[in-house]
């Protein structure tokens, strides 16, 4: 069925784009994103997978839920496309910073404390 093999190919050039994941089956390519997709995201991209297993053999492709792929590509698709990469690169900066602050506020803290404990200030 071509119809889901060409909403296969737009769902892997979104998790390229989005997620810099490399070009492969889609079910790997999933796999990789790992947790940076929400669950039922992930869930949705299972059910397109299934459909393009299915759809592999035309037996099978009777079997196929076209309500469930669509409803399962369009969930997909637009909340792939609403992610933004610069406010994702921006914001994980922005918590790496916030980390090396506050491990250099603790350590500090303990230095401070480890003088006036010895009494040198």
């Amino acid at each position: 069925m071509p119809d889901i093999e060409s909403r296969i190919a737009t769902i892997q050039t979104l998790l390229t784009e989005k997620f810099g994941v490399k070009h492969r089956p889609l079910a790997r390519m999933l796999r990789k994103t790992g947790r940076r997709l929400p669950r039922r995201m992930r869930a949705h991209g299972r059910t397109l997978v299934e459909a393009q297993r299915l759809s592999a053999v035309p037996k099978l492709a009777r079997m196929v839920d076209q309500a469930a792929t669509a409803h399962a590509y369009d969930q997909l698709r637009v909340h792939l496309e609403a992610i933004d990469v610069k406010d994702r690169r921006k914001l994980a900066l922005l918590r790496l910073g916030a980390a090396i602050a506050f491990n250099i506020l603790v350590v500090g803290t303990a230095f401070v404390l480890w003088l006036w404990w010895f009494g040198y200030v």
